[in-house]
């Protein structure tokens, strides 16, 4: 019992990257714009890491908030919170470990969320082409 409690925080790390490489992954094949993956172990108890997208249009958001909440309901992952979808202008989707905010440009360059954990371009976790 004793090892089983000793590998629990590894597969708990396991869990989150699992859960990152999935949401990184589909917003890379719905040509997500700008990605930003922000790492917030240690720095907040709301979630381990948090994801911020760009979407070209409300469509758009919308449609990679709905593929990335499929992706995540076959993978397992489907306790989910979702907010903002009838508007789609800011889809906000909380897996839990993970915080996904999908936006409009225009809106993503009005919150400008990234400001609020001090990101730059140096600290960017990834870029989506």
């Amino acid at each position: 019992m004793a090892a089983a409690r000793a590998d629990a925080p590894q597969d708990i790390d396991n869990r989150i990257t699992a859960v990152q490489d999935l949401i990184l992954a589909r917003l890379d094949d719905d040509k997500a714009q700008d990605v930003v993956f922000i790492d917030l172990k240690g720095k907040s108890p709301i979630a381990d890491g948090l994801i911020v997208a760009s979407g070209r249009s409300q469509r758009h958001v919308g449609a990679m908030a709905d593929h990335l909440l499929r992706a995540l309901k076959e993978a397992g992952y489907g306790k989910c919170r979702i907010e903002g979808m009838p508007s789609a202008d800011w889809v906000l989707i909380d897996t839990g470990d993970v915080i996904v905010h999908l936006f409009r440009p225009e809106v993503r360059s009005f919150y400008n969320i990234e400001k609020i954990w001090s990101v730059d371009s140096a600290h960017r976790g990834l870029a989506a082409s």
